[in-house]
């Protein structure tokens, strides 16, 4: 729940930024009389969107186990994150789209200052919403907040190819505008792709990594009694990561003594590997 609350915050933080951010680009483009600028704001305008879906999503996630689902919600995030990785390759296919239509309709025209001015604003405020969301995605192992923190960075993205887009219209050369677009809306149809395959990965069950399975290791035969790792097998359930773990010990120790070893593996694992939401340990004592 504490993560949650993290989460949201942050997300609300850029909710609020944003809000104020896509009115000054609609007014910018419309003063200004830019195509790009508007796409651009719209484009803010989906990041509203996402940051809410965040939220929802991180409310879901964060609940405790109930009778419907025994083991948690963990993987209703990555499901969550999946939607926006998509909301992503349509925004990015959306920019492509109107920027190749401008480009083969010849529909170039010369934007005015304000429509420059908010592009940068724009670089320059969605740059610091990525590296604050992408800070805090990582603090909470959120992969839906981190989809999100690259919607921002697609943003400033999306307003680098506005600013030059608009920079190069005002100096004569209208035909930039149009290709920035489309070369700004490939690399977010990238980027969306990346993170959906990335939820995919998050909602299949696969083993934790290397070093979360080194760890466990090295906390298993630190523990005085235990003779022999026979078996430990890892799952991923969203951000955190089940195991069970079989253990040998000596045989000649009593049932009480050999359980003494096993809940002390348990309690070491849980305690020192925060990832790990539940470990299951096995006994099997030592043939002679």
């Amino acid at each position: 729940m504490e993560n949650s609350k993290i989460g949201t915050k942050a997300s609300l933080i850029t909710i609020t930024a944003n809000i104020f951010l896509c009115v000054f680009k609609m007014l910018a483009a419309f003063i200004g009389k830019s195509s790009a600028m508007l796409a651009d704001a719209f484009h803010s305008l989906a990041d509203i969107l996402t940051t809410v879906i965040v939220i929802i999503g991180l409310k879901v996630s964060s609940k405790g186990a109930d009778e419907s689902h025994p083991y948690g919600h963990e993987k209703f995030e990555p499901v969550f994150a999946k939607l926006m990785s998509l909301i992503l390759i349509f925004t990015g296919a959306s920019i492509g789209y109107k920027s190749f239509m401008d480009l083969i309709s010849g529909n170039l025209n010369s934007p005015h200052k304000i429509a420059l001015i908010a592009a940068g604003v724009s670089i320059f405020v969605k740059e610091a919403m990525y590296w604050y969301t992408i800070i805090i995605a990582k603090r909470i192992k959120s992969i839906a907040m981190e989809t999100d923190a690259w919607h921002h960075r697609s943003d400033a993205l999306s307003s680098i190819g506005t600013f030059l887009g608009i920079l190069g219209a005002r100096l004569g050369i209208k035909i930039l505008d149009p290709i920035a677009g489309l070369l700004v809306s490939l690399l977010i149809i990238k980027i969306g792709i990346e993170y959906y395959f990335k939820a995919i990965k998050e909602l299949v069950d696969h083993c934790a990594n290397n070093e979360i399975i080194e760890k466990i290791k090295d906390i298993t035969f630190n523990i005085k009694g235990v003779t022999n790792i026979i078996n430990l097998k890892t799952r991923t359930f969203g951000n955190k990561i089940y195991a069970d773990i079989e253990i040998s010990v000596d045989g000649d120790l009593t049932i009480s003594e050999g359980h003494k070893i096993a809940q002390k593996v348990h309690d070491s694992i849980e305690e020192n590997i925060v990832d790990i939401k539940h470990c299951l340990v096995k006994l099997e004592p030592e043939k002679k």
